[in-house]
């Protein structure tokens, strides 16, 4: 449940109440009646109005800067995957990936034995 007075964005109009989507308000009141669908009273100063919205319209603006900022990363990423020629972490970043590159580190960071070093190295200097 949001705090009073907090500073937030509306994401969505899903009662169809004409808000202004994208501006910021305030929570100036919750709406504690149990037969009422809103969930709280936000105070939207660029309109000068109040209105009573359901708690899935509103996001706090840390949230909705935090998924900016991690889309606008993993862009970068992807441009810079297809730039370099980087199949695989192109692929890491499309697919989601990260189980299997977790386990190709683990396979690749194992200990081999003195024996199978030795077994390595003969049948390279062999090839």
């Amino acid at each position: 449940m949001l705090r009073l007075g907090e500073k937030v964005v509306i994401v969505a109009d899903a009662f169809e109440q004409n808000l202004p989507v994208g501006e910021y308000g305030f929570i100036i009141a919750y709406d504690r009646n149990p037969d009422n669908a809103f969930d709280y009273v936000l105070r939207v100063p660029q309109v000068n109005r109040n209105f009573f919205v359901p708690s899935g319209d509103v996001d706090l603006e840390e949230i909705l800067l935090k998924q900016e900022a991690e889309r606008v990363e993993r862009e970068a990423l992807i441009d810079y995957a297809l730039a370099t020629h980087n199949e695989k972490l192109f692929h890491h970043l499309m697919n989601g990936d990260f189980q299997a590159v977790e386990e190709e580190e683990e396979t690749a960071n194992d200990v081999m034995s003195q024996a199978d070093f030795i077994k390595q190295v003969n049948l390279r200097a062999w090839i």
